[in-house]
């Protein structure tokens, strides 16, 4: 036994060390400074937030702090819309939206959420220093370092930028390899109309107040303390700049803090705040605060690891390979993409802070598109799809905090709006947590994005089991199902349940000159995993509340069913009134088969046919977001060379010849303009084409492309707490690493015959509730059409008990 034990440990070791021993760069790097704000390297902790530019002569960093928003605390309701509703249901319901939408336009609120704001910029000017050679910057995604390299007059000037997870601050250190050579000037500039700029000794301070909005007064105040230590030399400060003169090395240190406590309270002390971070940094040498740095990020980036295969063109610049990566053989690209998508998670969303924005923490405007806040239709959701699966569960807290927040902001909406019990959020909300309607009705009059936030709490529980954190967050997934148990209205025709007014987000059906309707596609969908998995916990959690139990079933079973409609596609309205010309960029009726999991190719075939039939009528280009969920979706729909189509369409420059570029120089995802819900998506898709749970077992390598013929990956993580690293060749795979984080059947699903001490072939449903499947009703089938039926590979489900902890080793047949 001891040899056996023995025998498996090599192999294991063996298996990981040599499939990831090629340590590929995962470097961004350029030969030329930036021009614009999209070719610079972000860097971050979550909390501070760093643009860097790269230039010699004058470098520019620009700087964010994550609670530095516009505005102070307010709420958005409309306590009108109630006397009002009973009037725009009826008018919905006889087919006069337009009329519902001109009375919900006379009412509606004129403040649309606050932006989130830049501090401004930080630049350091050096003399003589625009003729240059050797020129080359880069950002490290092993080390979350920036790195400016460059030669003038024969001395090599380094500089190394990051934003310090330990000890919050960022930090710039500046090296020569010659004596005396480091010589620069630095100050601030801001757009912003409230503040000051101070200099005294090595310190230079920038103050600042944040904005008026839409009526809102900006009572947010920050403070950045700037410290310049120099190893020779000298330092001098004079009124709002400091200069250094003949250093042999220089570190800068940039500290920045406000007064925002949470969502009501305002009251800290932002120069005490911004002190202490500083005089805690500056207590450490440099060696120490790099090393504090990297080991901190390094715990979650090192999890995952994916070898796609390496090519000369990986070679190139960055932005050379996206402009070629249609013509040329680079998968390498699509790894390092991948990876950029779980740096900038990382670096844009760690416990106790924010969640991720619509630019994550990265922004360089006053009034950003959308004002960089958080529009939960889709995008904020998006963020955080590449959480779980790719092994940085703990970047998930913010938007679990952001969630008990707005289930208590959201309780006063659902009382003075619609006079029910539970909480709602519509389609945006922002620092301050509103949940009222934001935008005109045919935008804003959506009452899901709460509903839709809440499933990941669910998702969580699921890949962690976690029963304490599913207890403490029951009332959020209640609060979410008690407001359509009190808003649900019978439809006249139909008489299923559904929300109105709402609307299949931001568009409407084909003809209507409005987006309003009752009971979307998306909404029943959103409903029965509001209503479904608050009763799943209920059981769980073994609460006895038979009345309540029964109270979500009886809801439940008179929701609509899905549809198949006149085209054989996914009917995304009640009406089966379709376009299949329609290429809009939401794709919001197949919620269903991604994120969600109620579209099953096993369970549903027909109705699984009938969403890829919408997605092909949908098209495959679309905005740099919605190709993410395309990525996604076609994994889903198991179909990988489709999938991989799509991954192309995200890779192309953004450049002035290329109307469908999706990617900026800097990697950042292209609306256009800038939002990073694409990378985040992106990042998503790829994991979904390599590892699926959602439909009752592990299924591997579900949708791999044919030009992926070799490749490895490791660090995966399933839902059940299995975290996943294998092998394939000749698109098969040859090796499976699976460790057991909390014991419990696995039920591993292939489509090729696997092997190993323990398994046994599977039989009937998986015993493990981690992996249960959502029952849902049988689709309606339009009388116009035969449904149509997917072609699947033939697959192999296995069995096998787990201790957790324990590794379990498998190979191909």
């Amino acid at each position: 036994m001891k040899k056996y034990i023995f025998i498996l440990f090599l192999l294991f070791a063996f298996f990981v060390n040599n499939l990831f021993s090629q340590n590929n760069e995962l470097k961004l790097w350029y030969k030329q400074p930036t021009k614009q704000w999209t070719e610079a390297l972000p860097i971050g902790n979550s909390r501070l937030g760093g643009m860097i530019f790269g230039d010699p002569a004058r470098e520019r960093i620009q700087l964010n702090e994550e609670t530095f928003w516009a505005g102070s605390p307010y709420n958005n309701n409309v306590p009108e819309f109630r006397n009002k509703l009973p009037e725009v249901q009826k008018l919905i319901f006889e087919g006069k939206e337009k009329e519902a939408e001109n009375i919900l336009n006379e009412i509606t609120s004129s403040i649309n959420g606050m932006p989130y704001l830049t501090i401004g910029n930080l630049y350091l000017n050096f003399p003589k220093h625009e003729n240059y050679t050797g020129y080359k910057r880069a950002l490290d995604l092993r080390t979350a370092i920036q790195t400016t390299e460059y030669i003038v007059d024969g001395v090599i000037y380094t500089r190394e930028t990051f934003a310090s997870f330990a000890d919050n601050v960022i930090i710039i250190h500046i090296s020569a390899n010659k004596a005396n050579s480091i010589s620069f000037t630095t100050g601030y500039e801001t757009p912003l109309e409230k503040h000051s700029i101070s200099a005294k000794g090595n310190k230079l301070i920038l103050k600042g107040n944040g904005t008026d909005h839409e009526g809102i007064t900006g009572l947010l105040r920050f403070e950045n303390q700037t410290q310049i230590n120099a190893t020779g030399g000298k330092i001098k400060a004079e009124k709002d700049k400091i200069t250094v003169t003949n250093a042999n090395a220089v570190t800068i240190y940039i500290s920045i803090a406000t007064n925002y406590v949470n969502y009501k309270d305002i009251s800290a002390n932002e120069s005490k705040r911004a002190g202490n971070y500083l005089k805690s940094a500056t207590d450490k040498t440099y060696g120490e605060l790099l090393t504090r740095h990297i080991d901190h990020y390094q715990k979650q980036f090192n999890r995952v690891e994916l070898d796609l295969g390496k090519t000369p063109a990986s070679e190139e610049e960055t932005h050379i390979r996206v402009r070629n990566f249609k013509n040329t053989d680079d998968p390498d690209l699509v790894n390092l993409l991948f990876q950029f998508g779980r740096y900038l998670l990382i670096s844009s969303s760690q416990p106790g802070g924010q969640p991720a924005t619509l630019q994550g923490i990265w922004n360089d405007q006053l009034l950003p598109p959308w004002d960089s806040k958080y529009t939960i239709n889709i995008n904020t959701e998006m963020n955080y799809w590449p959480a779980e699966v790719t092994n940085l569960s703990e970047t998930n807290e913010p938007l679990f905090s952001m969630l008990k927040d707005i289930s208590v902001t959201g309780q006063e909406t659902a009382k003075t709006m619609y006079e029910s019990e539970g909480w709602v959020t519509h389609h945006n909300t922002d620092l301050w947590r509103v949940t009222g309607p934001v935008d005109a009705p045919f935008y804003g009059m959506w009452p899901n994005g709460g509903a839709w936030l809440s499933q990941h709490i669910w998702q969580h529980y699921l890949y962690t089991g976690d029963k304490e954190f599913l207890k403490e967050y029951y009332p959020v997934l209640k609060g979410s199902a008690d407001f359509f148990l009190g808003t649900l209205v019978e439809h006249p025709e139909y008489k299923w349940m559904v929300t109105v007014p709402s609307l299949s987000p931001e568009q409407g059906p084909p003809g209507n000159k409005t987006s309003l309707i009752a009971g979307s596609t998306m909404d029943n969908q959103i409903v029965f995993d509001a209503l479904n998995n608050a009763l799943n916990a209920i059981k769980i959690l073994s609460t006895e509340d038979k009345d309540y139990i029964n109270k979500l079933e009886a809801m439940i079973d008179h929701l609509a069913p899905m549809q198949i409609g006149k085209h054989n596609q996914l009917q995304e309205w009640l009406a089966d009134v379709d376009d299949p010309k329609n290429e809009h960029r939401h794709v919001s009726h197949l919620y269903g088969l991604y994120p969600s999991n109620q579209i099953s190719p096993y369970n549903q075939p027909t109705l699984f046919q009938a969403a890829k039939n919408s997605l092909l009528y949908r098209g495959d280009m679309a905005t740099g977001w919605s190709i993410g969920w395309k990525i996604n979706l076609w994994a889903r729909l198991l179909d990988g060379n489709h999938a991989y189509k799509i991954v192309t369409n995200m890779l192309s420059l953004v450049e002035n010849d290329n109307k469908n570029g999706r990617t900026y120089p800097n990697l950042f995802d292209a609306h256009p303009p800038f939002q990073i819900d694409g990378n985040f998506g992106y990042t998503a898709g790829i994991a979904e084409m390599l590892l699926q749970s959602h439909d009752g077992a592990v299924h591997i390598l579900p949708a791999l492309p044919d030009v992926w013929k070799k490749g490895s990956v490791r660090g995966l993580v399933a839902r059940g707490g299995f975290e996943v690293s294998m092998e394939w060749d000749n698109n098969q795979v040859e090796n499976l690493i699976v460790k057991s984080g909390i014991g419990g059947n696995l039920r591993l699903r292939s489509y090729v015959p696997l092997k190993g001490t323990g398994l046994k072939d599977a039989k009937g449903s998986n015993p493990n509730p981690l992996f249960q499947t959502a029952h849902i009703k049988t689709p309606l089938i339009s009388s116009e059409v035969n449904p149509q039926y997917p072609l699947l590979y033939k697959t192999y489900e296995y069995d096998i008990d787990t201790e957790a902890g324990k590794v379990y080793i498998f190979e191909r047949y």
